[in-house]
């Protein structure tokens, strides 16, 4: 053994003096390799020694005139997101758990834009047979659709130049890698190296390339966190195998809007787009039922009505417990030390349960009101009036604030039939519904029946 040698870990590239049976970064076993260090100089060396070449500057003033051409999916819930479509020369990156149906959303969209353009999906993890099967169930046809099964980048690149490809699917980065580093597919800089590459092509060529990005427990070697720094765009699929609903959200997004959610129902067909939420997320309520109440959420440029469930119930423990499902549990914290204290709501000796119906993640500041309303109404076991939307932010003094948008969020109780919105100060009234304005969150308590 050299004394002039390192040891290089396979997995996470970290480098170590001497060998060991498990490396010391990420605790794999049999990764160290050794290697010279007069190779790592020698590169180090030819990098420093490296000449550019200058390049033509542009001037901003000159450049309104140009257009960023985007590729319109043909899902409106997922053009709203990007702002109107895939932008040309842009990488993508989309994200989730496994089992939120990335594959088969990034497979939904190739098929719809292969009508039109030259696409390619190229799979790392699953054949032929495999991806057919899977289009084969979607309403979108994919006959036009071009595939290929590789792991090589290279190979990967020399495709698309080859065939001309305007639109690229890799599904997944986690599992391509490139021949240059001696690590294993999956590691830190493979991912990295192999999104360099792509992004490389994209700028050059005008290449169009979605990939697709596991999110794992315990880190996020394999998933989107690794390069998304280095990509356009970052998509997120939020929801499960056991959801029947999904979020898509932008995480990162140059060419567009942050604000923007699309929503998706998982179905036999694939993933279909949920294009008036209020009707569905407002199935099966109850106006009878204590501790339901019904909010208006601003997400974007769209608003949609959704069931706030909440129950109280004597606590067995030494601690009540606080239990949310789709609502920040420190925010629910906050809010029953609120009523306590400011609306005399003994909740010391109770559990607190609160449920955002239909699956959704929420993490609007209007959802307090609502919340506070639907923990109230199961604790006296009282339901609201019914046809009654709640929504405000509730602050520390137990007083409440008024939230953005307000207008659209009583537009759209008044266009769904709902009499009655309980909300915070409001200048001016509404035709069709009554508009209850109340100061404080111990107010709600007088509208119980």
């Amino acid at each position: 053994m050299s004394k002039n040698n390192i040891f290089i870990c396979s997995k996470c590239d970290a480098q170590s003096p001497k060998w060991t049976g498990r490396c010391l970064e990420c605790g794999s076993w049999g990764t160290l390799k050794e290697n010279p260090k007069s190779e790592i100089r020698n590169t180090k060396l030819e990098r420093e020694t490296n000449q550019g070449t200058s390049k033509e500057v542009f001037r901003l003033g000159n450049s309104n005139q140009i257009k960023v051409k985007r590729y319109p999916s043909g899902y409106g819930e997922f053009d709203r997101v990007l702002g109107g479509g895939l932008v040309k020369g842009g990488l993508l990156m989309l994200g989730g758990e496994p089992g939120a149906g990335k594959s088969t959303l990034a497979l939904q969209v190739a098929a719809s834009l292969s009508a039109q353009n030259r696409c390619l999906y190229v799979s790392a993890e699953e054949s032929l047979e495999q991806i057919s099967q899977r289009s084969g169930r979607l309403t979108e046809s994919a006959d036009k659709l071009g595939f290929i099964h590789e792991t090589k980048i290279e190979d990967i690149l020399a495709t698309l130049k080859q065939e001309q490809v305007e639109i690229a699917v890799i599904d997944s980065i986690q599992t391509v890698y490139t021949e240059e580093l001696p690590s294993e597919s999956g590691s830190l800089n493979q991912v990295r190296a192999c999104t360099v590459k792509l992004l490389e092509v994209c700028k050059q060529s005008g290449l169009t390339v979605i990939i697709i990005g596991q999110v794992t427990k315990e880190g996020t070697l394999a998933g989107p966190k690794a390069s998304e720094h280095l990509v356009d765009t970052v998509l997120y699929l939020e929801g499960d195998k056991y959801k029947q609903y999904r979020l898509l959200r932008a995480a990162k997004n140059r060419f567009g809007s942050l604000d923007e959610v699309g929503i998706w129902q998982m179905a036999k067909e694939g993933l279909k787009e949920v294009l008036n939420p209020s009707e569905v997320f407002l199935a099966g309520h109850s106006a009878k039922n204590s501790g339901s109440v019904i909010t208006a959420v601003a997400e974007g440029s769209r608003i949609f009505l959704v069931e706030v469930q909440a129950l109280v119930a004597k606590s067995t423990a030494y601690y009540p417990k606080r239990t949310t499902s789709g609502f920040e549990a420190k925010r629910l914290e906050i809010l029953t030390t609120v009523l306590s204290r400011r609306a005399g709501i003994n909740l010391a000796n109770f559990d607190a349960v609160v449920n955002i119906a239909g699956g959704l993640s929420l993490k609007e500041p209007s959802l307090d009101l609502a919340v506070a309303a639907a923990i109230i109404s199961a604790w006296r076991d009282k339901p609201l009036p019914a046809k009654t939307v709640v929504f405000g932010e509730v602050g520390l003094a137990g007083e409440l604030r008024t939230v953005l948008k307000t207008k659209e969020r009583v537009k759209e109780a008044v266009k769904l039939g709902f009499k009655k919105i309980i909300l915070p100060y409001f200048e001016g009234e509404v035709k069709g519904v009554e508009l209850i304005k109340i100061k404080e969150v111990r107010d709600i308590i007088k509208l119980l029946k």
